[in-house]
This record gives C-alpha cells, sequence and structure tokens, in this order.
C-alpha cells in the first residue's frame, strides 16, 4: 500500500478536502486542547496565573514548531517516495529519520530544563509570574518525547495519505485533558495543570503506536538504518523547523514587548494567541496537506495537478477564514470573557482583531503557497520567505512602533503589515518557482 488516497489520479476536490478536513478537525481539537489549560487557569486561579500560562506559551509554541518543522521536513522525502511508489525508499527514511528523532528530542529535553531559568528572564517574565511560569514549564517540558514522536508519526500518516487518524487521536488527548485538568488543578494548584497535560500526551503517543502496530502500515527494522540519509534529511528538516519556529519567535518577542505595559495586558495578548488558534490552524492545515499532496504529484512528475491542488486550497481556504474572521472579531469581546473577567482585557482583546483582521486571509494565501514550495522540496526558499516578513518586517517594526509611542496598538499594526507583505512575497516567489519547474522539465 502506497497511500490512502490516490492525489495524482483522484478527484483533486475530492482528494483535498479528504485531507484538509481532518486535519483541520485535528487542529481544531488541538486548539480546544490548548483551550481547556486557560480556561480553567483563567476561571479557578485568576489573572496573574493566566499571564503566567501566556509567558510560558511562547516557550511551548517554539517546542511545538520545532517537532512540525522536522517532521514536516521528514514528509516532503517521504512523500515524494510514496508519489514515485518507491518502497524500500519509503522504509529507509523512515527508520533513519525515527532513530535521528528520538535522540534530537531528548537533547532539546535535557538542553531546555537546564536553560529554562535563563528563558524565562529573557522573556521579561514578571516576578509576579515566574515561580509559576517556571514550575508549568519544568513539567511539561518532561512530556516532549511524547509530542514530538506524536507530531512525527502524523507527519508519516500524512505521507501515505492518511490525516484522519490524527483526529481521532487529537480527541482522545483532548477528552482526557479536559478531565484531568480540574482535578490537578484543584489538588495541586497550577503546576497540575502541567501534570495533567503532561499524562494525557504520553497516553496520546501510546493510543498511536498501537495504532500504527496494528496497521502494519511500515515495517521498522535497524538493518534499513541509513547514515547517508541523515544529511539529506537534515536538509528538509532545518529549513522546515526555522519556518515554522519562526511564528514562535516572533510571538516570543512580541509577548516580550508587551510585557512592558501590565499584567492586563500580558493577559489579554494570551488570550488572542488563543483566539487566532481558530484562524491560523485551516491555513496551517492547508500548508502541511499541501506539503504532502504536492510533494506526492512531484514524485510522480505531475506538476498540472500540482497547481490544480494549489488553486483548490486557495479557493477553499480565503472562503473559510473570511467567515471565521468575521465571527471572532464580532464577537472578540465575549470571547475574551470566557478567559477572565475583565473590561480592559476585552478592550484590549477586540482592538486587536479589528486592527489584524484581513491579515488571516491573507495568512491563508501565504501557507497556501509555503506549502506549494515544500511540496516541490524548497523549503529553505519557505524559510527564508518566513524570516523576511516575521523578522525583518514584523519585530522590527512592532519594536519601533512602540516606543514611538503607539503603544500597542502599534504593535498590532506591524502584525497587520507582515500579513499583507507575506501574502505578496510568497505568491510572487511559489508562482515563478512553479513556472520555472515546468518550463524545466519540458525541456
Amino acid at each position: 500500500m502506497f497511500n490512502d488516497i490516490n492525489f495524482i489520479e483522484g478527484n483533486t476536490k475530492h482528494c483535498l478536502m479528504a485531507m484538509t478536513l481532518p486535519m483541520i478537525a485535528a487542529m481544531f481539537l488541538n486548539m480546544a486542547y490548548n483551550l481547556v489549560d486557560s480556561l480553567w487557569i483563567g476561571n479557578l486561579l485568576g489573572e496573574t496565573a493566566y499571564a503566567a500560562l501566556t509567558n510560558s506559551t511562547p516557550v511551548i509554541l517554539i517546542l511545538t514548531s520545532i517537532a512540525m518543522g522536522a517532521a514536516n521536513g521528514v514528509s516532503i522525502l517521504i512523500s515524494q517516495a510514496v508519489g514515485a511508489k518507491n518502497q524500500k525508499r519509503i522504509d529507509s527514511l523512515i527508520v533513519s529519520s525515527l532513530i535521528t528523532s528520538i535522540l534530537f528530542a531528548l537533547v532539546i529535553t535535557i538542553g531546555l530544563e537546564l536553560l529554562l531559568p535563563a528563558i524565562l528572564y529573557g522573556l521579561n517574565t514578571p516576578a509576579e509570574t515566574y515561580s509559576m511560569a517556571y514550575s508549568y514549564l519544568s513539567i511539561y517540558v518532561l512530556g516532549y518525547l511524547a509530542v514530538y514522536l506524536y507530531l512525527y508519526f502524523t507527519a508519516v500518516l500524512r505521507s501515505f495519505g492518511n490525516s484522519m487518524f490524527q483526529a481521532a487521536a487529537m480527541l482522545v488527548s483532548t477528552v482526557l485533558n479536559a478531565i484531568l485538568d480540574p482535578v490537578f488543578i484543584k489538588n495541586m494548584g497550577f503546576k497540575g495543570a502541567a501534570i495533567a497535560t503532561l499524562l494525557s500526551q504520553f497516553i496520546c503517543l501510546i493510543f498511536m503506536l498501537v495504532y500504527l502496530r496494528k496497521k502494519r502500515l511500515f515495517g521498522i527494522r535497524i538493518s534499513l538504518y541509513k547514515k547517508e540519509d541523515i544529511l539529506l534529511l537534515i536538509q528538509k528538516a532545518v529549513p522546515s523547523i526555522v519556518q515554522q519556529s519562526i511564528p514562535a519567535v516572533s510571538t516570543t518577542f512580541l509577548t516580550a514587548l508587551v510585557s512592558t505595559y501590565s499584567i492586563t495586558a500580558i493577559a489579554a495578548y494570551g488570550i488572542t494567541g488563543k483566539l487566532e488558534t481558530i484562524l491560523f490552524y485551516p491555513a496551517m492545515a492547508l500548508n502541511m496537506v499541501l506539503t504532502t499532496v504536492i510533494g506526492q504529484c512531484v514524485g510522480g512528475k505531475r506538476f498540472d495537478r500540482a497547481k490544480d491542488y494549489l488553486k483548490c486550497a486557495l479557493c477553499f481556504g480565503c472562503g473559510l477564514l473570511v467567515i471565521l474572521s468575521a465571527v471572532i472579531i464580532f464577537f472578540s469581546r465575549q470571547l475574551s470573557g470566557f478567559f477572565i473577567q475583565s473590561t480592559e482585557a476585552a478592550s484590549i482583546v477586540r482592538t486587536y482583531f479589528l486592527i489584524v483582521s484581513i491579515g488571516y486571509v491573507l495568512n491563508t494565501v501565504t501557507n497556501c503557497f509555503l506549502g506549494l514550495l515544500n511540496g516541490f522540496g524548497k523549503p529553505a526558499k519557505s524559510m527564508f520567505l518566513m524570516i523576511f516578513y516575521y523578522m525583518i518586517v514584523r519585530m522590527p517594526l512592532a519594536y519601533l512602533l512602540s516606543h514611538l509611542g503607539f503603544g500597542l496598538n502599534g504593535i498590532w499594526t506591524a502584525i497587520l503589515v507582515s500579513h499583507i507583505v507575506a501574502a505578496i512575497a510568497a505568491a510572487f516567489t511559489g508562482t515563478l518557482h512553479m513556472k520555472r519547474t515546468v518550463e524545466n522539465t519540458k525541456l
């Protein structure tokens, strides 16, 4: 079996939806998983505890982004091998990447536990939230191997055209976290949320391993490990890691910038981050799906199909984001109240979404073209684009506008500007690369 869905011969719209809808469902379940912590902490422990969670979030985002990026890099190679119907190549890539992933995740876990105090200090973590943020992260990091391997195996399954299991696994994990959170928070306080998260993550991984064992989708034999694959994996994984991590780095920078205002501002920014996941996840899902789908099309030398999938993804994604953006903007004050009861925080949240507004539709356009570039095996181009509009446009502009006296609204404006620049740059680069690739193939 090479793939669950025939991307090269099947109906474009049906195949894309068959992959995308379960991915979006999985991501919304992941959002619900994270919201459980936020809602219980905000309502049971108050604004200061919620601010501590906000100070912890950038580190969690970066860790998740590293795992997603590395897994996406692996998916590029495996999906192209699946498209070429090269089973031997598929098996060797999976074994080589799995061993490398385990070692990499363990190194990150140990390193982060040692550097955590310095990281929190660098994030301008206020004294009143430092101890809570530290206790939460020190426990969360212990479960990083489970998070990493879960994201790795879901990426492998996507390469075979299977995205449904990710939604099922996230459903189990979300339900578990929802049950465990209030119990542990009431008995252990703030760190109880981290312990509940840790347990649910390991149970989710076990659930996935049992599924893989029963399905026997691929074999794991140490003899298939190839040292020469490591360099190739690094060449694809590192740009993907950087690509996925840069938004988290940007969030970390902006969190530190917002932290110079007030505890209420930090809490409000944390709320916007939670609500934004509703608007970011469909775009991220399309990015990862197009990486796999277009990767298979490239492996099968069907560039015409790649173009069709891109058009379909853009139409679906932009239409969906227009609707979701309107809902979040209109109900932003009410949604803010679910996290903390603060009129001032709700006002900040409302203003944030009014300013950024159209940026979420543009972000979807950006992610579709980044998925195109990834699928063509060019994650380095996506990486440089991300560096350009996050680290060269967004972060310096946010710092400048903030220090010129525009305050929080200056930071929010910088975010909108970066979305505009991102969509233009990604669309131009992606279209040009696809055109050149098709012309070179004809020659």
